[in-house]
């Protein structure tokens, strides 16, 4: 049996969302401190933490990381944050999910994974050099 969403909880889900993909650092802090679950995910199993590290914004991915956001949860098709960032060459994103303790062999493909297929090296020496 499943419920009706609340048409007002989908309209504040989608402004969060469009939040991280934006980058709002400050406003998702306010919106995850007053109870927005960290790890929220849409209908694709994207967390906002995937939105902001795959959008390129460093400052929102540590903001929610800040907040218990998990660095490897991974979407619906098995990609991680961290193996988005590589993909997306986002040097900032990915240094700031390393920090915030995101695994580089986790998901399908794994950011290691990502980082041979398109050869780049300088980011295999940093996940070796943690």
């Amino acid at each position: 049996m499943s419920e009706t969403p609340d048409p007002e909880v989908v309209e504040l889900a989608g402004k969060v969302f469009d939040l991280a993909r934006g980058g709002d650092a400050e406003a998702l802090a306010a919106y995850v401190d007053a109870g927005v679950p960290a790890n929220l995910t849409n209908d694709k199993g994207d967390s906002l933490v995937m939105l902001a590290a795959y959008h390129g914004h460093a400052d929102a991915v540590s903001a929610l990381l800040a907040r218990g956001a998990d660095a490897d949860r991974a979407n619906d098709r098995g990609q991680t944050p961290l193996a988005g960032a590589v993909f997306k060459g986002e040097d900032a994103v990915i240094r700031a999910l390393l920090a915030g303790g995101a695994n580089p062999e986790a998901g399908t493909p794994s950011a290691v994974d990502t980082a041979r297929m398109f050869g780049k090296a300088e980011v295999l020496e940093l996940f070796d050099a943690r």
